[in-house]
């Protein structure tokens, strides 16, 4: 019998057509909806150096996808 998420997924979800997947989640995203209970850990939300390091990160690799002697059109 499978324990882990990703034991049940293997074994049972991922056997399932997509309608059935999607039906299946819907099912968990409405009971867990339904639930008055907080699933997000505040250890889970972005710092303010959490938004600037992705910021920054992201900046650096769009420059190296569009380098500056590329000319564009417009």
């Amino acid at each position: 019998m499978p324990t882990t998420a990703q034991e049940i997924y293997i074994q049972v979800v991922h056997t399932l057509s997509p309608t059935e997947r999607l039906r299946l989640a819907t099912l968990i995203l409405n009971e867990l909806s339904n639930q008055n209970v907080s699933v997000v850990e505040q250890s889970d939300t972005w710092t303010e150096q959490d938004c600037l390091d992705v910021t920054i990160f992201s900046l650096q690799y769009a420059a190296l996808i569009f380098p500056e002697s590329e000319e564009m059109d417009e």
